[in-house]
């Protein structure tokens, strides 16, 4: 009954929804009372031995110079072997844009049952079941899986990894026949985010705007509150497709689903594509003119008013707190 987590790695070094799927691989190994597992295609090791401390009891490294950079066919290969090699109860990847097209490959190989975008797990009558939201998030699917193995994607930012001082992983190398020439798609150039930028589903903290922003010169405003904040920008989908902002900050359906601690929606009316993205949120604060907008049915705080005297002033509030910290 041992878990498989895949390990995901972007120029040599692990992601955090790595980490993440293992926190949570630990917790239900408890109940299933077998060992967890990672798999990682790379190039190179990226220091696999040292997510001991984040709940691996050893991991496959799937070794080969093809997969320095994401490669479909290959990727989903090495899942699959390990897979097979195992025979785990439960295979387990981040929902990262890269989680979320291997998994359904690695499922369709293994003739296996997928839960993807998963914001809990459980085991009920030996039976693993996820919980999922769907209809754009207004209900909550619950799905058990007829047999072994059963795969499911997790939300980042919603499970918590875990921190097992002292212990180190063992490494084991993983042979995949892999011949990448024979691959139909292949990773030509990596356009990567700006310095010093988070990739807004690891982000604690986001700073949305939307239409209510009424122009690309005032996301100043955002990006000055932001700043103070420590957050990353996000924007509306209406925002990005008007071209105010570039489609790696869109929250929503179409966009990305983020799950920070705060999430502040400025300008933002909350249609149910947006909150599909973000409502799974820690804290959400909303601020908009119009007291009736959606948005606020989801705000755990709302400020009714005018975002250019509004955000200002908040900006301020923040920057002294930040002073006296």
């Amino acid at each position: 009954m041992s878990i498989l987590v895949f390990i995901e790695q972007r120029d040599g070094r692990v992601r955090a929804v790595s980490r993440e799927a293992l926190g949570e691989a630990t917790r239900l190994a408890a109940a299933l009372g077998g060992p967890v597992v990672g798999v990682c295609p790379a190039a190179t090791d990226p220091g696999l031995a040292a997510l001991g401390e984040a709940g691996a009891e050893r991991v496959l490294l799937a070794a080969h110079p093809a997969f320095a950079a994401y490669d479909a066919a290959g990727y989903a290969r090495a899942v699959a072997v390990a897979a097979e090699t195992l025979k785990p109860a439960l295979v387990l990847f981040g929902a990262s844009t890269m989680g979320r097209d291997l998994a359904p490959r690695v499922a369709a190989r293994l003739g296996a049952g997928l839960a993807s975008d998963c914001i809990a797990l459980a085991v009920e009558g030996g039976r693993l079941v996820a919980s999922r939201p769907v209809f754009a998030g207004k209900a909550l699917q619950k799905v058990a899986f007829p047999k072994a193995p059963a795969l499911a994607t997790l939300r980042p930012k919603v499970f918590a990894p875990v921190a097992l001082g002292g212990r180190s992983a063992a490494v084991e190398p993983l042979a995949v026949d892999f011949d990448a020439a024979a691959s139909r798609a292949k990773v030509l150039r990596v356009a990567a985010a700006g310095a010093g930028k988070v990739d807004l589903t690891e982000a604690e903290v986001i700073v949305s705007g939307g239409r209510g922003m009424k122009g690309p010169e005032h996301f100043q405003l955002l990006e000055d509150l932001a700043a103070a904040l420590g957050a990353s920008v996000g924007a509306s989908r209406a925002v990005v497709d008007a071209g105010w902002r570039p489609h790696s900050e869109q929250v929503g359906q179409t966009g990305k689903t983020v799950s920070p601690k705060l999430y502040v929606a400025v300008g933002i009316s909350g249609a149910i594509q947006h909150l599909t993205g973000m409502t799974s949120s820690r804290c959400i604060v909303a601020i908009n003119k119009d007291a009736e907008a959606p948005i606020f049915k989801v705000a755990d705080y709302g400020i009714v008013g005018d975002l250019f005297e509004i955000l200002p002033a908040l900006t301020e509030a923040v920057g002294k707190l930040n002073a006296h910290a």
